[in-house]
């Protein structure tokens, strides 16, 4: 598979000649949306040929002066230029097999359980759920009552039902989860696990196929999003994003609320219904990896 090529396409298909200050020679209307590889050659500053065998695969490894320049061409934000960049050069990515289970240390565990005004959720690679607070447990599921290999966030968003009813905007943080599983899928192209998420998601997710084949990238660094607890009603979140120290491939999930809102009172409320219902809210041990090809380990 030429992903290089099939991601470039996408990204000129969704661009006009306006849109990156190039006149329309002729004005009449085009057959195909988007760039002709004539002209995202020409903004990039290099021949038709060249960009050609790119998008068939004829020539996989731009160098990095042309990767820049394809992302300027193509308007690319940091993270579609970052996951072209993934792409462009597959022998960065980490080598693919059988990868360890990630685990997170037990001072960030004790971190996580000490959080108890902010719902807080790390995950690691394609999105796996590695460690859930009570508060985030309460707002969002129990990850521990699902089977090792379910315990998967993107997984969760398309074919839970429990995710439709708590996000009111779900469409948008479906395809945010996707775009940030294509974002890992370029960072490791030769995962397993990943392929095989990817292969049970396109089967049962008509969602995911559409939001799959547009190859839009995400990268969640800080956002809001808006939830319908059954419990308590509305909620509000705000959130930020933090890498963990000594695992790049591990990101902590910070939410919290604007002071003296309704979404704050009402998040005060489901850690006092959290406190009540501690067998749906409290954390269990789990022993061994995931059956996944490679797996995760969830705690907090």
């Amino acid at each position: 598979m030429n992903a290089l090529g099939e991601f470039l396409r996408t990204c000129r298909s969704g661009l006009t000649p306006a849109e990156v200050g190039l006149d329309d020679p002729d004005g009449a209307p085009r057959r195909v949306r988007g760039l002709r590889r004539e002209e995202v050659a020409r903004l990039a500053g290099v021949s038709v040929d060249y960009y050609t065998r790119l998008e068939q695969g004829r020539h996989s490894t731009p160098s990095d002066a042309v990767v820049r320049s394809l992302a300027r061409a193509l308007r690319m934000d940091d993270a579609a230029s970052a996951h072209l960049a993934d792409l462009a050069r597959p022998g960065r990515a980490r080598p693919g097999g059988v990868q360890p289970v990630q685990r997170v240390r037990p001072a960030m565990q004790q971190l996580l359980a000490s959080m108890t005004d902010h719902p807080v959720l790390i995950l690691g690679r394609r999105t796996d759920v590695l460690a859930s607070n009570a508060l985030a447990t309460a707002l969002l599921t129990d990850w521990r009552r699902l089977p090792a290999r379910e315990r998967n966030y993107t997984r969760w968003v398309l074919l839970d039902p429990v995710a439709r009813e708590r996000f009111v905007q779900w469409s948008l943080v479906a395809a945010d989860a996707v775009g940030t599983l294509r974002l890992d899928a370029g960072r490791h192209p030769d995962d397993p696990a990943l392929n095989e998420l990817v292969g049970e998601l396109t089967i049962k997710s008509p969602e995911f196929r559409a939001a799959w084949g547009d190859h839009r990238v995400h990268e969640r660094t800080h956002g809001t999003k808006r939830l319908t607890h059954p419990e308590v009603g509305p909620i509000t979140l705000h959130f930020e994003a933090l890498t963990l120290p000594g695992d790049p491939d591990q990101t902590m999930f910070v939410y919290g609320t604007d002071p003296g809102s309704s979404s704050a009172d009402n998040l005060r409320l489901l850690s006092l219904w959290a406190g009540q219902h501690p067998d749906t809210t409290a954390a269990r041990d789990l022993e061994g990896p995931a059956p996944r090809s490679s797996g995760s380990e969830l705690s907090g």
